[in-house]
């Protein structure tokens, strides 16, 4: 089965870089020095777990390398190498429970696809802050079992059959919520440890479920070409290298520090939604019934 996976992400990344450098010949585009150099800072975050959303949003905004209208694809195509990167050196390098990467894999990717037409009939931000105040309880519940006021294992490589259902289960929601902006590294990382898992073993669950929802995806936004092919490819070659050295760093870090490390994460990921929910409250428009009694 893993072997499976590993094959499919080979394959994946294989078509994906064929679509991408195709149409980056007949574009003409050249990569520029400030994205590969993003593109490193922001990957080698990502695989220490953090995320590069967030941070690379915010960069291309503030900088206005590209119009914001295509900031989401860009940056999501842009990644999509270095997601593929990190989930092929962590299942190598990583031992975890096969039943459960896969399970976890397939599960994000379902339900991302299945969660795509929420986004128009939903509110985003109360999404978001529901993710924020969830991720925070679990910041301080993860930070009672590191400082042993709760029991948990942390050293488990795979689960028992009920989390494993629960964990696949998570996933799904998980892959629902991607589509309302919010990353899957985070969640993942805390619902698995406080299941007991090592925290190092969850980082190719993450990956392995970032690439596979990805991929098809990446390769439909060439195809529309509404990208910055310059700024994708930058992202992409400066990426690569910036998961090598921090795959590293994952592989060789203690794992108590690796512990607290998923408390910042998730704070972080916290302060992130509450930002994005607020900033999405006050764009939205306001219903008649706040119309009239604001006015």
């Amino acid at each position: 089965m893993l072997v499976a996976l590993f094959t499919a992400l080979i394959l994946a990344a294989l078509a994906f870089s064929f679509v991408l450098i195709k149409a980056a010949i007949a574009k003409r585009a050249v990569p520029t020095a400030e994205p590969m150099l993003l593109g490193f800072v922001v990957s080698f975050f990502d695989t220490l777990g953090i995320g590069s959303f967030a941070p690379t949003t915010a960069w291309l905004k503030f900088r206005k390398l590209v119009p914001d209208r295509l900031i989401p694809p860009t940056m999501l195509v842009g990644l999509t190498w270095s997601v593929f990167a990190e989930s092929i050196i962590f299942l190598k390098l990583i031992t975890v429970d096969p039943v459960l990467l896969v399970g976890c894999a397939i599960a994000v990717l379902v339900g991302g696809l299945v969660g795509a037409p929420l986004v128009a009939r939903s509110r985003t931000w109360v999404v978001q802050l529901v993710v924020g105040v969830a991720l925070v309880i679990a910041a301080i519940a993860y930070t009672m079992v590191n400082r042993n006021w709760m029991p948990a294992g942390g050293t488990a490589l795979s689960l028992p059959v009920a989390f494993t259902i629960l964990a696949i289960v998570a996933n799904f929601i998980i892959g629902i919520l991607l589509n309302f902006g919010v990353g899957n590294y985070a969640p993942t990382l805390v619902i698995l440890s406080l299941m007991g898992m090592n925290p190092r073993s969850i980082f190719p669950i993450m990956a392995a479920g970032a690439a596979v929802m990805g991929a098809g995806a990446c390769i439909r936004h060439i195809q529309m070409g509404k990208i910055d092919l310059r700024v994708v490819l930058g992202l992409g070659i400066g990426g690569i290298p910036g998961v090598l050295a921090a795959a590293f760093i994952v592989w060789k870090i203690p794992i108590e520090l690796l512990r607290w490390l998923i408390v910042v994460v998730v704070l972080y990921a916290a302060v992130v939604m509450f930002r994005a929910a607020i900033l999405g409250r006050r764009a939205e428009p306001l219903t008649a019934e706040e119309a009239v009694a604001t006015s």
